[in-house]
């Protein structure tokens, strides 16, 4: 009982009211720095386009990370809600001419809502049966939209081509800068909605449900509701970023946007970072980005499997020798360097 009080009311104390010191303040300059300059340095078609694709799957990582890093809660099932995105802005598109800006708020709010569905019987499990539950889920969800003819079924549906407009959320020029810098702004937005979060009292019961439910709920801690919060934040988040690939490749079936390994995708991203940190996702998802275009471009001739091999790899060092990820790999190196400092 001890435990969740101690977590939840010595975070209070510590971070309630407080103004934000420097160094909570560098990674959003380095941030802004370095995916600002990102198009300028690499400036080639293809770097732009997995400048893209990093933005997003960080985008959907950050969105997990609030209910599997910060609330405990390992979901294995969210490319459900990247799905409901990415079919919700082509399906209202497609049959009612929907602009598919409100076609990725309408998705993220029907994701909210299919959140709030699942979650009614996968939160009664714990551990294990909850990820299981999580997978089963979004393999239902994958069975149905793969037999569903109104959303095309097995061959899927494409979005026509319109000329280029930020208000049609389509660019035909050869390179991507402008969907980079809009899946920037998006991943912004959503780290900005993190840190607010973290810093409210919803993070602070989220960190108390992470520790220990029973006890968070002995202190009075609603716990169903605010796991629940979690997953509806993470759900929208992840149906944006679906909506927004939808309008990218202009093109969705069930394969692409609602298979296991876009899910396995997401939660990898986030613990390779380190999923106790909001920056984790940000940087797991660079890193495994490069790290899988690195490897199909030199191994892709010599068979799919190798460039998984490569990354998968490195995904159990990290997890074997670090749990906390690549950001706890390099608070190792800076500890001993800030204690000489303070000797």
């Amino acid at each position: 009982m001890a435990g969740a009080s101690e977590v939840a009311g010595d975070e209070r104390t510590v971070e309630r009211g407080r103004p934000w010191r420097r160094q909570e303040l560098w990674p959003w300059a380095a941030f802004m720095v370095v995916f600002g300059l990102m198009p300028v340095l690499y400036s080639a078609p293809y770097q732009h386009n997995i400048a893209v694709l990093i933005c997003l799957t960080a985008l959907m990582a950050t969105g997990w990370n609030l209910l599997g890093g910060f609330t405990g809660q390992i979901s294995l099932g969210h490319a459900l809600f990247f799905g409901v995105g990415a079919y919700t802005v082509t399906v209202g598109e497609l049959r009612i001419g929907l602009n598919p800006w409100l076609g990725m708020l309408l998705g993220a709010a029907i994701a909210v809502a299919v959140s709030m569905i699942v979650g009614l019987p996968v939160f009664r499990l714990r551990g294990h049966y909850f990820s299981i539950a999580t997978i089963a889920v979004g393999e239902i969800a994958f069975l149905i939209f793969l037999n569903w003819q109104f959303v095309g079924a097995a061959g899927g549906l494409s979005i026509p081509i319109k000329e280029d407009s930020l208000l049609e959320l389509q660019f035909s020029g050869q390179h991507k800068w402008e969907y980079y810098y809009l899946a920037a702004g998006l991943l912004l937005l959503a780290l900005v909605a993190t840190q607010l979060i973290l810093k409210s009292r919803t993070g602070y019961y989220l960190a108390a449900i992470r520790e220990d439910q029973e006890a968070a709920a002995s202190v009075g801690i609603p716990v169903a509701r605010y796991k629940q919060i979690a997953l509806s934040f993470s759900a929208a988040t992840v149906a944006i970023a679906g909506a927004f690939f939808a309008q990218y490749v202009l093109f969705v079936d069930p394969v692409s946007v609602l298979e296991l390994a876009i899910s396995i995708q997401i939660t990898i991203a986030a613990v390779l970072g380190g999923v106790k940190s909001m920056w984790g996702p940000v940087i797991g998802a660079a890193v495994l980005l490069s790290l899988t275009e690195t490897a199909r471009l030199y191994l892709g001739g010599t068979g799919e499997a190798l460039n998984l091999v490569a990354y998968g790899l490195l995904v159990m060092l990290i997890a074997a020798f670090e749990p906390n990820g690549l950001i706890g790999l390099a608070q190792r190196f800076r500890r001993p360097r800030n204690t000489r400092g303070q000797r």
